[in-house]
């Protein structure tokens, strides 16, 4: 049942109207998350400026949506899962990847380091050491690439936030978006 109502840019207040209106404008419709946002000005701002951001991160667009699938099979949401699959497949990934990814693994050892990471960061995240750097080195990973672990941390918050608001504002499978975290 949603909890939230999703407004239409005339029913927000203005300065979430705006964003909604250009979002409209540009893409035809802003979804039923975005639109469930914009009862919250801060919120939908925020959850934008850091969508755009983890666009450019520098973690390949197959491993992200691993990555996200990891996160969201923790979190629960039924609606991030169901996007999130949804772009892995349009990313390539097989269904086989799609499972694993939801355990938190990947039949890609150098993968699956990073993705046990990005739960580790969601559920505990007071348990991550050198150790965990250590190991992401050791599985062929770049000082390039661990100076862009941030960018996992990025990732993984925006899952959260993705999938906590859903999950709080009622937004099931059945309104399901094209636009994913």
């Amino acid at each position: 049942m949603q909890r939230l109502k999703a407004l239409e840019p005339d029913q927000a207040h203005p300065s979430a109207g705006q964003l909604l209106g250009d979002i409209v404008q540009r893409h035809g419709d802003a979804g039923a998350t975005v639109r469930a946002m914009a009862n919250s000005p801060a919120l939908l701002q925020g959850y934008l400026d850091l969508s755009r951001a983890t666009k450019r991160i520098k973690i390949p667009r197959a491993l992200a949506e691993k990555i996200s699938l990891a996160v969201q099979e923790w979190i629960g949401c039924p609606r991030c899962l169901a996007a999130h699959s949804d772009a892995a497949r349009a990313a390539g990934l097989s269904d086989t990847d799609i499972e694993l990814a939801r355990q938190g693994t990947s039949v890609d050892g150098r993968e699956a380091v990073l993705v046990a990471l990005a739960v580790r960061l969601l559920v505990e995240p007071s348990t991550i050491d050198d150790a965990d750097v250590a190991s992401v080195r050791e599985h062929g990973w770049s000082d390039r690439v661990l100076a862009d672990l941030a960018d996992l941390v990025a990732l993984v918050a925006l899952n959260q936030l993705t999938g906590s608001f859903n999950l709080l504002a009622g937004l099931g499978v059945e309104s399901v978006e094209t636009q994913v975290t």
